[in-house]
């Protein structure tokens, strides 16, 4: 890996970290269920969305797959977070909030996907 490469990793590493840090420091709640991470999860995989079919139509170096799908989409969604809020409603025996916590952000984060795909994909034509 180049330092050019190197440096835009680090930089959207750390920009994704900073965001995802600032959206999940207060907790927002949906009734008993917290969706915070729920929210940089649906976010960073919209963005992921729009970021791919944009990739593509501009034939961009894969530099700006580094900076924005790995380290910016990779640092701001959180698939620990996710998988610790679940067990913990799973060992609090709060089994309807663990499944749709569950559903809600695999669902949501590739439905988020397409929806990113296919707004860039319409604003392309």
């Amino acid at each position: 890996m180049k330092g050019l490469e190197l440096g835009l990793l680090a930089v959207g590493g750390m920009l994704g970290t900073f965001l995802r840090y600032k959206i999940t420091e207060s907790p927002l709640l949906f009734g008993a269920l917290q969706v915070n991470v729920l929210i940089v999860n649906v976010i960073g995989s919209f963005i992921l969305g729009l970021f791919f079919v944009l990739s593509t139509q501009w034939s961009l170096d894969t530099k700006y797959v580094l900076f924005v799908a790995v380290g910016f989409c990779g640092s701001l969604t959180t698939m620990s977070a996710f998988a610790m809020e679940s067990s913990t409603l799973l060992e609090n025996k709060q089994f309807g909030l663990m499944a749709l916590n569950v559903l809600a952000n695999v669902g949501l984060s590739i439905g988020a996907i397409f929806a990113g795909k296919s707004l860039m994909s319409l604003a392309a034509n």
